[in-house]
């Protein structure tokens, strides 16, 4: 079977427990994004602005994409963390790492 856009393999929506996860990120992602466009944090805006999108609308392969790089956010010395609220970052944070798994699981799988 062949998904949107040339990736090989299920489209994103045919993996209920991928999907579901990327929805939930990418509603929060939405207010993490809301809240640093609103507090003029132009380079978390840039580094998240396509990440809702991707997340809620992309393939598996730009689900996984936008995960991970909306996951390096979170660094150890330069962390979103340090710019947003923790009523929005943990919530956030734990939905990614939640995505990350899931896809994990089904790469462990074999499954594309």
């Amino acid at each position: 079977m062949t998904a949107g856009r040339g990736s090989r393999g299920p489209a994103r929506h045919e993996i209920p427990a991928i999907d579901d996860a990327a929805l939930r990120a990418a509603r929060l992602a939405d207010g993490v994004l809301a809240y640093v466009s609103a507090g003029g944090l132009a380079r978390w805006e840039r580094l998240l602005a396509p990440i809702p999108d991707a997340l809620r609308d992309g393939t598996l392969q730009e689900v996984r994409s936008a995960a991970r790089t909306a996951r390096s956010a979170f660094g150890t010395k330069d962390s979103l963390a340090d710019a947003v609220p923790s009523a929005l970052w943990f919530p956030f944070r734990d939905a990614l790492d939640e995505l990350i798994r899931r896809i994990a699981r089904l790469d462990a799988e074999g499954r594309p």
